[in-house]
């Protein structure tokens, strides 16, 4: 804890003093001593030591009483040599020159600069080359130490010694001797770019040029005004980047910083743009603007993920934290009063939580004061109880879920008489309320889905929008032909679009799913999923149909004229007969939706099943079946009243769209709801063959004795009309029947290569020494599971041995593949896909290789020793995919493999039956595999569960590399040098006062990767499929449990 944070809270019984009057300041200077500050540092390995005092480049560079050190010279020499040049070369060489001058300078900054810092913050890069290098070796390199020591001591004050300090700092102090070349160089390039492009700009005033020169000034001053403050907040050890070497407590950014974001890389940089104006040269600004954006890029690849990895700390998603913090109960009172309380109903309470988003508890001030002494321990209020004068503490109970609460209930001491708890509602969340009133909303065009009314109708008004904008002038024939093309357009929509949809809607329950997958719905709203599907497809159906009437209206309105002689010609006729049949097709729909109702309009039974299945054939349906064909009579009714070619297209296609609708899509899901109950003939239907019947036996009485010969032409010619549809249903279903198959096996195909050309996205390599090599002292050996096997758990970390000459490659590693993705065993094939890990991972950074040291790949006497390891496949690394896997071990970074084991199974257990018990048990099972058995993520319910093995929290050693307690926080006692030690001091997970007030079941995530883990593990269990973001608002294993089980109910009933 820092200074000002060390004086919230005093040690319990330690009374506050109050503070002497202050001395005279006159006697104070002149009887005391000036008290020297003292800044104490720490490396990586743990070293504390005192850092002594350092100067500004300007200081020691330019100021005649320092030494300078070899590398000054040299800095000086490049600094008169630009000079020098600027003066001899002429103005268009020396712009040319500048500027490429001052692009290699920049380059080196942002770039080089960049990338070696990067790598330094996470694997100390620099300090292990020094290391290798020997170069601060008395031993190894004697000679380079000691011109290092020359050049660092000269530049230091007394309270400097090179032997008595770490590795690290003089490792910084070397380094920063190399950015004071870069950077004073970068800035005087950029200066004599800028004076060799100046020019007066012509035609402007002499009031313009005065304030184009006041305006720069004044930019320059602002500039170096930003960049002094910077320096004395953060000194020489936050401007040379010390944090990557050493920590030397917390940074305190305040000053300048308060003024603008990374003032140092934004207004900081307001001189590039001051001295353009100056030049006023448009050469300048462009590489100013350049040079700017450059180091915004450093900014951004570097020194904000720098600030990440070592000050900033990662915030769970779906962590469940109150709004309002509750209060605790005080412990003594609640000791004293034991009795007390033991004889009421305890209340369950919820500890004091952090509010989201607030500073830690000992960046913040004290929940009450007291006036004479502050204690280590919070100090609580006291609730006082209603019912009585005097105040009884609260008792503190968990928050259980329903399930806990049910396991939890038979518990107790035999013979307590308590009665049971009086739970208390659960506490509101943030992450809560964000999910009840916020679902995957759309952001300008963020989480677009045009199975949503709203975003359906959103982009349709933008593309109307920038088509009416975009569009340019077009004759009136080509503005007919894209009236046609809008109308077909929309046509095919609502009836192939749209039926398509509803088909699989009808087979597959398509629409619910995809709303039981990408969105969240409470565990009280049982058909919330059904019902949002069911009101977006309503909308979209009514907007769809709407659209299909205007556009159809606008060709009819673009080639339709008023006749002029309403006598000549057909054109009365015509007209009637049109307005007749827009008629029938407004009655026809009408008596339809009298008979339908809003739910067979919209196609209710595709997706409620609440309502009776039953068929009244009535109204109109009382003499057709499908009176939508009707519908299509004005289409043909305005093709007459137009006259036009292009409208009576326009309906032939919707009768053809329309009859498909009916024959594929309705007519199959009608079959497959009412069954037997369909009637065949409508009653027109019926009429017409009794009609038809009749006049067939007074046609065969009137025929006398030529009957018979009627009779057998009549059933020829039936009979060859039947047989010729027979033969042509039989031709088209042994077509269907026999390309069924062959068409599953292109589409299962077509799976498979698109699954194996993401594993086939590799340019193998090989390796030219394996010569040097003897295979055979390459072995694997997989570690069997938790259960004595080599059958792995979705998600439990698989460990594998490996073995190898001491002269193998330090780029080694092993992959994890399927079995049979690479038919050779001499050299893979396929992508990984992530599932591999370095044989020495410690030398890695990601997936490049940082060489810091080790054996050498190449053979030596002591090729016949054989070193040994472990390595583990977890995380990310593993496949999440159930099936068979094999683990290869590659040399040198490429695809050679000297040797494999296998196979291993990845399995998932799916319960035997389906309820809430077994569902939450293999979700228990699951879920902290999935989250890497993070005792900070996974659930109270499974910390029980998770064995020792699977967690990736036991303690070791860190590497040089890692993280190290932070400097600024006293440790145990006061006093000391402000670092932290090494040992703990922090109490477990059920000390922890939030944990208290959270419900066993709730979890959290690091990041989407682990809900979609989740995800994969719930299809593969239950077979449902759900959005990382549901899992995400779920984030709880009853809320999780309840959906699924509600999900299987609607998807398959």
């Amino acid at each position: 804890m820092s200074a000002p944070q060390n004086s919230l809270r005093q040690r319990s019984g330690t009374p506050r003093k109050a503070s002497p009057p202050p001395a005279d300041p006159k006697d104070d200077e002149s009887t005391r001593p000036r008290r020297e500050e003292i800044v104490w540092g720490k490396t990586p390995g743990g070293e504390v030591f005192r850092v002594p005092t350092t100067h500004d480049v300007l200081t020691t560079l330019f100021h005649p009483g320092y030494p300078k050190s070899h590398l000054d010279l040299l800095n000086l020499g490049l600094l008169g040599t630009q000079l020098v040049i600027f003066l001899l070369l002429p103005r268009h060489a020396a712009q040319v020159f500048f500027f490429i001058y001052f692009a290699f300078w920049r380059a080196a900054y942002d770039a080089g600069l960049g990338w070696v810092l990067t790598k330094q913050s996470k694997k100390k890069w620099i300090v292990r080359e020094v290391q290798r290098l020997g170069w601060l070796d008395a031993d190894r390199r004697p000679a380079v130490r000691n011109w290092i020591r020359e050049q660092l001591q000269g530049k230091m004050g007394k309270d400097y010694s090179f032997d008595d300090l770490p590795l690290e700092y003089n490792t910084w102090l070397l380094f920063r001797q190399a950015v004071d070349v870069i950077l004073v160089n970068d800035f005087l390039s950029y200066c004599m770019f800028a004076f060799s492009c100046f020019r007066v700009p012509e035609g402007l005033s002499i009031p313009v040029h005065i304030m184009r020169w006041l305006g720069g000034l004044a930019l320059i001053a602002f500039n170096l005004w930003v960049k002094t403050e910077a320096h004395n907040v953060v000194k020489d050890y936050g401007w040379y980047w010390g944090d990557v070497f050493f920590q030397r407590g917390a940074l305190v950014f305040d000053g300048v910083f308060e003024l603008a974001p990374h003032p140092m890389y934004s207004v900081g940089y307001a001189g590039y743009y001051g001295l353009s104006l100056i030049a006023g040269s448009y050469a300048v600004l462009f590489v100013s603007l350049a040079a700017h954006a450059a180091q915004f890029a450093f900014l951004v690849f570097f020194e904000n993920p720098h600030i990440e990895r070592m000050y900033g700390q990662r915030k769970a998603i779906a962590k469940r934290t109150p709004l309002v913090p509750r209060t605790r109960p005080n412990a003594a009172a609640s000791s004293s009063n034991g009795a007390a309380s033991t004889s009421t109903a305890p209340v369950v309470e919820a500890d004091p939580a952090e509010i989201l988003s607030t500073p830690a508890a000992t960046e913040g001030e004290t929940a009450t004061e007291t006036t004479e002494l502050e204690t280590e321990t919070e100090i609580e209020e006291e609730t006082t109880n209603a019912s009585s004068p005097t105040k009884k503490p609260l008792t503190h109970r968990p928050n259980l879920s329903v399930a806990s609460v049910a396991s939890s209930s038979g518990g107790g001491v035999a013979g307590d008489s308590a009665p049971p708890p009086r739970y208390r509602k659960k506490p509101v969340s943030q992450h809560d309320l964000l999910n009840k009133y916020f679902r995957q909303d759309t952001i300008v065009l963020r989480n677009l889905d045009l199975l949503r009314a709203n975003d359906a109708m959103l982009v349709l008004i933008i593309t109307y929008c920038l088509a009416m904008a975009f569009l340019p002038r077009l004759s009136d024939a080509a503005m007919l032909r894209l009236h046609f093309l809008h109308a077909l357009t929309w046509c095919l929509i609502h009836y192939v679009g749209l039926g398509l949809l509803l088909n699989a809607q009808s087979k597959t329950k398509y629409l619910v799913r995809h709303f039981v997958k990408h969105y969240h719905y409470s565990s009280s709203d049982g058909s919330g999923a059904v019902a949002e599907a069911f009101t977006n497809w309503k909308a979209i159906y009514n907007l769809s149909m709407c659209m299909t009437y205007v556009s159809c209206i606008g060709v009819v309105w673009k080639t339709y004229a008023i006749p002029h002689d309403w006598t000549v010609g057909n054109e009365l006729l015509r007209h009637t007969l049109g307005l007749l049949l827009v008629g029938l097709h407004v009655w026809a729909t009408m008596e339809s939706y009298e008979v339908l109702g809003v739910f067979g309009w919209f196609f209710g039974d595709f997706f409620m099943e609440e309502f009776p299945a039953h068929l009244e054939y009535t109204g109109i349906y009382r003499y057709l079946n499908n009176p939508e064909a009707m519908g299509g009579a004005a289409w043909f009714g305005l093709a007459l009243i137009s006259g036009s070619k292009l409208v009576l297209t326009l309906a032939a296609v919707r009768t053809l769209a329309n009859w498909w609708f009916l024959r594929c899509v309705e007519n199959p899901h009608m079959q497959k709801l009412y069954g037997d109950s369909l009637r065949k003939d409508a009653g027109f239907v019926k009429v017409m063959k009794s009609v038809a019947s009749k006049n067939a036996r007074i046609l065969e009485k009137r025929a006398g004795r030529h009957a018979p010969e009627l009779k057998r032409v009549v059933k020829e010619v039936k009979g060859t009309f039947d047989k010729v549809y027979e033969e042509t249903a039989e031709a088209v279903e042994e077509f269907l029947a026999k390309s069924r198959p062959m068409i599953s096996e292109v589409v299962e195909d077509t799976k498979v290569l698109l699954h194996k050309s993401r594993e086939r996205l590799v340019i193998t390599r090989v390796a030219s020494d394996l010569s040097a090599f003897d295979k055979s002292k390459y072995k694997l050996s997989i570690f069997p599971s938790s259960s004595g096997s080599k059958g792995f758990y979705l998600g439990e970390p698989i460990t594998v041995k490996w073995e190898a000459p001491h002269h193998h490659s330090r780029k080694d590693w092993i992959g994890l593949y399927r079995v049979g993705a690479n038919s050779s065993t001499l050299v893979t094939k396929t992508s990984s896909l992530g599932m591999w890990v370095p044989v020495h991972d410690e030398e890695w950074e990601g997936d490049v290789f940082l060489g810091l040291g080790g054996a050498s790949s190449t053979p030596s006497s002591s090729s016949s020793k054989v070193t040994s390891g472990t390595v583990t496949f977890k995380g990310d690394t593993l496949p999440w995919l159930t099936g068979q896997y094999e683990v290869r071990y590659h040399h040198d970074g490429k695809y050679n493999v000297m040797s494999l084991d296998g196979p291993l199974e990845i399995f998932v257990d799916k319960p035997t039956e389906l309820n809430f018990q077994t569902v939450r048990e293999s979700l228990m099972h699951v879920v902290p595999l999935c989250l890497d058995s993070d005792p900070s993520l996974i659930p109270l319910s499974c910390k029980e569960l998770v064995a020792p093995s699977q967690s990736d929290f036991s303690e070791r050693t860190p590497r040089i590399g890692e993280s190290t307690p932070r400097i600024g926080s006293s440790s145990g006692g006061g006093g000391g040098s402000g670092i932290d030690g090494d040992g703990g001091g922090g109490g477990g997970a059920e000390d922890d006062p939030e944990l208290d007030d959270r419900d066993p079941d709730d979890f959290s995530f690091w990041s989407e990767k682990q809900a979609k883990r989740i995800c994969a593990a719930i299809l593969q269990v239950f077979d449902v499929e759900y959005a990382p973001e549901v899992v995400v608002a779920d984030a709880n294993l009853t809320a999780l449990a309840n959906r699924i089980l509600l999900s299987k109910e609607i998807l398959t009933t």
